[in-house]
């Protein structure tokens, strides 16, 4: 699993160059203004949140003794829940509503690499973003449990301290899945589909770190993020199908 994470990071250095082999720009400008006006919804949001949320964290624990601590705590952990539902959020929505642009995208580099090699189902564009609202919508939900899962470990001595690891691990794995699917809608059924990004986590982990990685770059990250993302995912799934 290390080894093809390693290589689904690996795959982001020639992405540049196949999109510009393939003149693939064009295809990403609707994907990229969904993208940024998800990012400035979203964002707005958590900025109002953030100091409402810390109050009341700080209100849980009704002894003197230990608030000041408990409170410290209490704004560090709300301020990771927001960072991190805030990007679960943008992601699911983007990842969902790009499905249809995306998806001949994700062809078009199948074509360049393997021409006709693997036969594949055509999807029209109502088709395409029901699947990827579909996955969306089921990775959103298990996402959130494990996010809440992992923040309320957070609390716990020593368990604490891996915590934004574990945050950010679950982040990429989501990430990366819907970045696969855009190959695998082609190939597989929807449940085939889940199988397959669970037997090849590693790709989908690798995928999704530097995909979270591009969102902490500020306006320029959400602008490349899909292009990227999904040229690095689709070499990389593509290798894995038989």
């Amino acid at each position: 699993m290390i080894q093809s994470a390693i290589n689904a990071i690996k795959a982001y250095f020639n992405a540049l160059s196949i999109i510009k082999k393939l003149n693939l720009w064009k295809y990403f400008l609707i994907p990229v203004v969904i993208s940024i006006v998800t990012a400035l919804i979203i964002g707005s949001f958590s900025y109002i949140l953030s100091d409402n949320l810390g109050y009341y964290f700080a209100k849980l624990w009704p002894w003197e003794f230990g608030k000041e601590t408990f409170t410290t705590i209490g704004n560090f952990l709300s301020g990771i829940a927001i960072v991190a539902v805030g990007l679960i959020l943008y992601k699911h929505i983007v990842l969902a509503l790009s499905s249809p642009f995306m998806s001949p995208v994700s062809l078009k580099i199948e074509q360049h690499f393997y021409g006709d090699k693997h036969e594949h189902t055509k999807s029209t564009f109502s088709e395409s973003l029901a699947r990827g609202i579909r996955i969306s919508v089921r990775n959103l939900g298990r996402e959130l449990l494990l996010t809440l899962l992992i923040i309320v470990l957070g609390f716990i001595p020593l368990i604490g301290v891996f915590s934004s690891i574990a945050l950010f691990l679950v982040q990429a794995y989501y990430a990366g899945f819907g970045n696969m699917d855009y190959t695998l809608e082609r190939h597989y059924k929807y449940r085939d589909s889940v199988k397959f990004v669970s037997k090849n986590k590693g790709v989908a982990i690798g995928n999704g770190i530097v995909f979270i990685l591009f969102l902490l770059i500020p306006v320029i990250g959400v602008i490349l993020v899909l292009p990227f993302s999904v040229t690095a995912a689709t070499t990389e799934t593509m290798k894995k199908i038989p």
